[in-house]
């Protein structure tokens, strides 16, 4: 349940181990479950983003002082899109065991988050699913 992704000055390893995911909880307010629902949606918050991905790196075995480092030099200068889809693949690998890049359909909703089209990506993607 790891995701290893370049990030800042090389590839580095990042996972949510269940002090982290408790961690995460404390700080947004809300469950997992919430937060994976919220990225999904397209209505995280941006410090959700940077907090899964600090997070990430110290499951990941970064110390929570280079994690902040990494964050304030590489992660706050960035695109949202871009540490968006970061966050997002580390709360997929720990959610369903593998990032979201491996999946064509969560891939698109990620696209789709980022282009502000998520709830059409959406209803495309259960379109053939039976109510």
């Amino acid at each position: 349940m790891k995701h290893t992704a370049f990030f800042g000055d090389g590839e580095q390893t990042f996972a949510l181990p269940s002090d982290q995911i408790l961690e995460l909880e404390r700080k947004a307010g809300i469950g997992f479950g919430a937060i994976y629902q919220q990225f999904l949606a397209g209505q995280f918050r941006y410090a959700d983003i940077l907090e899964v991905i600090r997070l990430g790196l110290i499951g990941g075995g970064t110390t929570p002082k280079e994690a902040q480092a990494l964050i304030d030099a590489y992660a706050k200068p960035t695109p949202v899109v871009e540490v968006f889809g970061l966050a997002f693949d580390i709360l997929e690998a720990r959610w369903s065991g593998s990032p979201a890049s491996a999946d064509d359909a969560q891939d698109e909703l990620r696209q789709a988050a980022a282009t502000g089209d998520l709830a059409a990506a959406i209803r495309d993607a259960y379109a053939d699913v039976p109510a």
